[in-house]
């Protein structure tokens, strides 16, 4: 089997705080007929990524889809200038590309390839539903809803605004938490996001300030360029920290590794590596006694390959899903993850067990943006 053609395709992401964002894919064809489908989602930059994966595909033009671990060290040795965010995000969406090629080929799912299946389902963590929502009584409702409809884990972001916190942002953010905390009940698991807005000590008066509302943890609490400062701020509180979704690759989470003290790792399968490179560095978080859970704010194959990663790692700790992109995904799949009391399943079938419906995408074509002054984290300042 010879790789014949590689396509991008794209589309408008669902709206999460900008109207701006796409979700771009790409797929690899075969002189079989077979061809795999990938993922490499990159907000804001998805011109610049378009161009690397459309330049790689040159190199893998005439290459057996098999090679997947020669392809991918190719792909990030070979090259005078390497890592990066596009460059990485490239060989994400080849490599899950090649995975689905070679699951379809073998006729078995994706998960299976990688040694088996170690759960029959994988805990979720629901992002997204929040979207517009202001007050404490907006937030406890929407909890609320969002538990009956099965979820046991919720994740939102309660602290915006400068990065030296006042007290009047403190007190809101802690509100927030608090009204959350009172609708759902001290059962259901609550994940903080600061998303890197604040400074070591503001994060650290946050922190003391959660440590009441059993927190399950919190998510990049101060900016992820420092795993030094990171591990400090990990040995300092009682709450789990989480961080590495702008990471892209093992040799990137080493200093993390490094600092023992982090509890959960978060790569993001279009960002870092695809499949390939997450079982690296699920297996690397392993050794060092750490779980993970697989950033996941892109579209729908991303979701797909994520959750057949989660069926094989023995340290999955939670898949994050945006319930607000969910109606988006079943437009444009042909076979639909299935989520059911807090835990998903990957679609059945060969590969990912599902595809892209091409004339589906074209009911989203793509969006028009200007990058910085299209994104939304105007908050940063």
């Amino acid at each position: 089997m010879k790789i014949t053609d590689i396509k991008i395709l794209k589309m408008s992401a669902e709206q999460h705080k900008s109207e701006t964002n796409n979700w771009l894919f790409v797929k690899i064809y075969t002189d079989s007929g077979i061809y795999g489908v990938g993922e490499g989602s990159l907000q804001y930059k998805d011109k610049a990524l378009e161009a690397e994966i459309l330049d790689f595909g040159k190199f893998l033009i005439d290459l057996d889809p098999f090679d997947i671990e020669y392809i991918w060290t190719s792909m990030y040795r070979r090259v005078t200038w390497t890592g990066g965010a596009v460059t990485m995000s490239a060989i994400s969406a080849i490599d899950m590309a090649l995975w689905d090629i070679k699951g379809k080929s073998l006729d078995v799912p994706v998960y299976q390839l990688l040694g088996g299946k170690v759960r029959d389902q994988v805990p979720i963590y629901a992002n997204g539903w929040f979207e517009g929502l202001q007050s404490q009584k907006e937030h406890a409702e929407a909890a609320y809803k969002t538990i009956n409809e099965g979820y046991k884990c919720l994740k939102f972001y309660p602290f915006i605004g400068s990065y030296v916190i006042d007290n009047e942002g403190l007190e809101k953010g802690v509100g927030l938490v608090k009204s959350v905390r009172e609708s759902v009940g001290n059962e259901i698991q609550m994940g903080i996001d600061i998303r890197a807005r604040l400074d070591f000590g503001s994060a650290i008066q946050v922190a003391k300030k959660l440590e009441q509302y059993n927190i399950s943890w919190i998510e990049e609490p101060i900016q992820f360029d420092n795993p030094v400062l990171m591990g400090e701020f990990a040995k300092r509180i009682s709450i789990p920290v989480a961080t590495g979704e702008q990471l892209y690759n093992r040799w990137d989470f080493q200093p993390i590794f490094d600092q023992k003290s982090i509890s959960i790792i978060q790569p993001d399968v279009c960002h870092a590596g695809g499949i390939s490179e997450l079982k690296k560095i699920a297996t690397a978080a392993e050794t060092n006694f750490i779980s993970v859970a697989p950033h996941n704010s892109n579209g729908p194959i991303s979701t797909v390959a994520s959750i057949h990663l989660d069926m094989n790692i023995p340290n999955c700790y939670k898949q994050e899903i945006f319930v607000s992109f969910l109606e988006r995904y079943r437009k444009v799949l042909t076979n639909n993850i299935i989520i059911e009391d807090g835990f998903v399943i990957p679609p059945s079938g060969p590969g990912w067990g599902t595809d892209l419906d091409e004339e589906a995408l074209k009911n989203f074509p793509p969006s028009e943006y200007v990058p910085i002054e299209s994104e939304p984290y105007t908050d940063f300042f």
